[in-house]
């Protein structure tokens, strides 16, 4: 496993922060999430990466609910 570091605006940091603690889940998984959203998506169609993400968070969205 590697480890990047990046630079964002205060500002998306705390709309990130925000985000990640409304889903119950840490920056870096959020983060981990969109990433691999984005390489699904380029890998095949927009509703086969929707159905893709929706399956494998399933337990997080229950939970949300």
């Amino acid at each position: 496993m590697n480890t990047i570091t990046i630079t964002i605006p205060d500002e998306r940091f705390l709309k990130l922060q925000e985000t990640a603690t409304s889903l119950g889940v840490s920056i870096e998984e959020l983060v981990v999430m969109g990433v691999e959203e984005l390489l699904t998506q380029r890998e095949a169609s927009f509703q086969g990466a929707m159905d893709y993400v929706l399956k494998k968070n399933a337990e997080l969205y229950q939970r949300l609910a």
